[in-house]
């Protein structure tokens, strides 16, 4: 598939942009691959071709692990792979530029063009792009071949697969990319190649600067023209800058162009998220020669220390959840209705924003939320554990994820580190520098580490902009309730500090249920009952929602994930904690406690509807109703003693008798004319109990998530 784009297609496709593309072509160049894990003995990609027999034909996006690394415990191919394909370059592109893009191999790369080496990447989640078109012979068979390997390394992060797995493969698109001699820089950390900052963000104005890096890849200087342009969602020009110049074939260059926009439409998350959009213009004797349009969205971030999130002057709520990408017999060789079925769900929960954990994700996604509202967190994948080695690896995939990502209006921090601990001198030491490294790259934007321990004196600490902590209280440690009182000693002897709490929250098997919970649980046990989830969100989420202290809070996980290396919750190689299980079909009791409680969406839930044979003939129903109190009928009677919970969203009846045998529950509002209603059958057979271990488990978090 042949398209001409205005600048990177990828990028944009979820922008609706209009105007005729010019310049640079972009295809798609994710079919005719085959592909094969390495022998044994691990051979050069050099010798590759020679291998005859074994191939399987595959399309981009790919991955091997989608399978081993989501059915069972430490039993899954970590190691080296290799993709092959041929390509014709058709005759008249024979003094074209030819890049290839890769958004993302999991994870070392070497990419070889006809034996050659073009290019080497480390890092499963960046993209990279090189420069193939003086490897590649014109009217002729082409043969590119890609080498990756996803075994751990210790100069590679992550070092392990703990967290989460690293799935093998070329898992996200791939690009082919042709532009004329000149171009905007296509190599510079596959970023697009243009820079937009904004300052003195006002309803009144804006100042808007926009950066483009050119290369020019004859051994002449060339007269050309750089167009900048800004224009408003409706098409129309807002403001244009015009330079001429003749660009040095030495290395490449930057152009900067300084706007004013007045009485700017603001970027105000969910509300209205308008965009412009930025067109630059590469143009050679009168022809436009490339051009690249990125996203503009207007805005202001402010954290205030003990008060809260301020959108362009505005105090913005931070109803936060995160996300890993992977999904159920897919792993994380997505396509983009998989990121907006993803995205449409935390959209629907009424989350206001996303931390996308714990590696950079799709640019897709990112450019989705640009249009959607959401603010988010991006994050490079510094987690866990230190070997020593990572440090210079870790600087350069933050500068790829800034570089990469830098024009996306919702992102408004830039994640350095995950519980990341001994030796803590060299840990503070490598976090300061990514601080440093984000400053640098991004002066505008803030920096975030994230702690396991609830101290704010631990010494990994304080050494970026916001410091995040995240807090499972009775999962893994004390009890439920502990996270009041841990919040109130961190305000009122650190009340200077901008906190975020960064996870929070407990796993939750559907197939397990129970009435008798207690405070804690022991999570080494197989008994992960979803109501102990439910109890968790209920009771923690209300202490969050009264504490303006917690800048944001981020719910430990929108989905349930793959970890290849845990087997907990008598199902292996799975994290549990999500509001929906992992294959995406059912819908957690703790996601709609969440919708209730955020969304604008009217809901009426019923609790525990899974937990179907009951335990006891004395119990309580639970509803979720933010469209006012509910009635409720237990067998066709109305149940009276309704009484509120820990928000205003939460309704319980005590003392409810069941019958023997079936009982079906009903709660009903009106609201505007309008009836709701939601129904839930129960089974009493008999006194019984399926109790949790619920001691309370002393110590600290560190590295379980």
């Amino acid at each position: 598939m042949k398209k001409r784009v205005l600048g990177l297609l990828f990028l944009f496709a979820s922008l609706g942009l209009s105007l005729r593309a010019e310049g640079r072509i972009v295809e798609s160049f994710n079919a005719g691959w085959f592909f094969k894990k390495a022998p044994a003995s691990n051979e050069l990609a050099v010798n590759v071709p020679k291998w005859e027999s074994g191939w399987k034909a595959v399309e981009i996006p790919h991955t091997w692990n989608a399978q081993d690394m989501q059915l069972s415990f430490d039993n899954f191919y970590a190691g080296p792979a290799y993709y092959k394909k041929r390509y014709r370059l058709p005759a008249e592109w024979k003094d074209k530029r030819v890049f290839l893009r890769f958004e993302g191999v999991g994870a070392v790369a070497e990419v070889y063009v006809n034996g050659s080496l073009a290019t080497t990447h480390k890092g499963a989640y960046s993209a990279f792009a090189c420069e193939i078109g003086t490897l590649l012979k014109a009217g002729e068979e082409n043969e590119i071949i890609v080498k990756a390997d996803n075994a751990s390394r210790p100069d590679v992060i992550p070092i392990n697969h703990v967290l989460f797995g690293v799935y093998g493969g070329m898992y996200r698109p791939v690009w082919l990319i042709v532009t004329d001699a000149c171009n905007i820089c296509v190599t510079d950390c596959a970023s697009p190649g243009v820079y937009i900052t904004q300052k003195n963000v006002s309803k009144k104005q804006a100042d808007v600067k926009v950066k483009v890096k050119l290369d020019n890849g004859t051994l002449q200087p060339v007269p050309l023209t750089l167009q900048n342009t800004i224009y408003d969602q409706a098409g129309k020009q807002v403001a244009a800058d015009e330079q001429s110049f003749e660009l040095t074939p030495q290395g490449v260059q930057t152009f900067e162009a300084n706007f004013k926009v007045k009485h700017p439409t603001l970027w105000q998350g969910r509300k209205n998220p308008y965009l412009y959009k930025v067109v630059s213009r590469l143009v050679q004797n009168g022809k436009v020669i490339d051009e690249v349009v990125q996203p503009l969205g207007l805005r202001k971030y402010e954290i205030v220390a003990g008060k809260g999130f301020y959108l362009n002057g505005e105090k913005y709520p931070m109803y936060g959840v995160t996300r890993h990408q992977d999904w159920w017999e897919l792993g994380s060789a997505l396509k983009n209705e998989n990121h907006d079925f993803d995205l449409a769900a935390i959209m629907d929960i009424g989350a206001t924003t996303v931390r996308f954990a714990h590696y950079q994700q799709s640019d897709y996604l990112y450019s989705r939320c640009d249009s959607l509202g959401l603010i988010i967190w991006a994050e490079i994948p510094f987690v866990n554990r230190v070997s020593g080695q990572e440090a210079e690896n870790a600087r350069n995939q933050l500068r790829e994820l800034i570089r990469q990502s830098f024009n996306h209006p919702s992102i408004y921090v830039w994640g350095l580190h995950n519980e990341v601990y001994h030796p803590h001198e060299y840990t503070k030491e490598l976090t300061q520098s990514l601080h440093e490294l984000a400053k640098t790259e991004d002066p505008d934007r803030y920096t975030v580490s994230v702690n396991g321990y609830g101290h704010m004196e631990h010494p990994v600490n304080l050494n970026a902009d916001i410091q995040g902590m995240n807090r499972y209280f009775g999962w893994y440690e004390k009890k439920l309730q502990d996270i009041e009182p841990w919040v109130e000693g961190l305000e009122k002897n650190y009340p200077n500090q901008k906190l975020m709490l960064t996870e929070y929250g407990a796993d939750a098997n559907i197939l397990h249920q129970s009435e008798y919970l207690g405070n804690s649980l022991n999570w080494t046990k197989p008994f992960y009952p979803e109501t102990f989830q439910t109890k968790t969100h209920e009771y923690q989420w209300s202490v969050i929602a009264k504490h303006p202290y917690i800048i944001a809070s981020y719910l430990w996980n929108m989905f349930d994930f793959a970890t290849p290396l845990a087997d907990r919750g008598d199902l292996p190689a799975r994290n549990m904690k999500g509001m929906i299980t992992f294959d995406r079909k059912t819908k957690k009791d703790s996601y709609y406690w969440y919708k209730a409680n955020w969304s604008e969406s009217p809901v009426l839930y019923l609790t525990q509807r899974r937990n179907v044979d009951r335990e006891k003939r004395v119990t309580s129903v639970t509803v979720y109703s933010n469209i006012g109190t509910p009635t409720v009928y237990l067998n066709g009677k109305e149940l009276t003693g309704i009484r509120k919970g820990y928000t205003d969203v939460h309704y319980i009846i005590d003392n409810v008798k069941l019958a023997d045998g079936k009982n079906t529950v009903k709660a009903e509002v009106t609201k505007d004319g309008k009836t709701y209603e939601d129904t839930i059958e129960w089974m009493y057979t008999g006194e019984k109990r399926r109790e949790a271990d619920t001691y309370s488990k002393q110590g600290e978090h560190a590295g379980f998530e």
